[in-house]
């Protein structure tokens, strides 16, 4: 099967196009890298062709609502009527566990993918979304972006990540499926406090800072209820375990990116 790959030079993006290819698939890495922006549509018509599924893993390189919807409602347009040019036969969109929750609550980043994911279901193509957890490979840049000096303050919700290659390996079997018309969550096999799944890959890292939970932070600019980040009862579960992760050389700063959405969860910019 012809696949194109939209982000497919990024950190979940590179790990779906190599599983598809070991696979025996035509895997087709589109990203600005290769000469494809799906935001202003270069390149797609030739990235499209032939592709019988397209996987659209990209993101925006903002998390404020008015820049992430422009990105997301020009990109996912261009790849919804792109790709019904080519005759794309399922399309596939990884977004974030409880992006419909967060865009009600608190809007911005999460009130743009839920536009993203709307213009989907209403586009009369044959889809699927993903939504995963966020990624083992954020905890670093977690801690960074709630760092102030030598301190970490983080909402004490809970969440239930995930390794990168469990939600590749997720997205690209829901893409080989045939279009299940809704959303499929995937999660981790552990749920930890924020504060403390954090501390934890700070421990593994010796890095020093002191890990504060404090119930008035903000996680990317949103503040979290106890169990926004949660997938529902339906949710598969992957089985790779945080510490069984990290005993296998998982990186927590892997990523090199801002940790907003694994996205889902986060991010797979377009200029990769």
């Amino acid at each position: 099967m012809r696949v194109a790959v939209i982000g497919g030079t990024g950190l979940i993006g590179t790990r779906i196009v190599a599983r598809l290819a070991g696979e025996g698939h035509d895997a087709v890495a589109a990203s600005r890298a290769t000469g494809v922006d799906s935001y202003t549509g270069e390149g797609l018509a030739e990235a499209l062709a032939g592709a019988e599924a397209l996987i659209d893993v990209s993101n925006s390189g903002y998390l404020d609502e008015r820049a992430a919807n422009e990105f997301f409602y020009a990109s996912t347009l261009n790849l919804l009527t792109y790709g019904e040019a080519a005759g794309v036969r399922h399309h596939v969109a990884l977004s974030v566990v409880g992006t419909e929750r967060l865009a009600r609550t608190e809007g911005g980043y999460f009130a743009a993918k839920a536009v993203q994911e709307q213009l989907i279901r209403t586009s009369g193509r044959p889809y699927s979304i993903v939504h995963a957890t966020q990624f083992f490979e954020f905890v670093q840049s977690i801690a960074d972006a709630a760092s102030v000096r030598h301190q970490v303050r983080l909402s004490n919700a809970f969440i239930q990540p995930m390794a990168a290659d469990d939600v590749a390996a997720a997205t690209a079997g829901v893409a080989l499926g045939a279009p299940v018309g809704g959303v499929v969550e995937f999660a981790g096999p552990e749920r930890f406090r924020l504060a403390e799944l954090v501390q934890r890959g700070l421990r593994i890292r010796q890095d020093p800072r002191e890990v504060v939970a404090d119930p008035l932070a903000e996680y990317f600019g949103t503040r979290l209820d106890e169990d926004e980040l949660l997938p529902g009862p339906d949710a598969t579960l992957a089985r790779t375990r945080f510490a069984d992760w990290l005993a296998d050389g998982g990186d927590l700063a892997a990523a090199g990116e801002s940790a907003a959405v694994p996205e889902g969860a986060l991010p797979e910019g377009a200029a990769r």
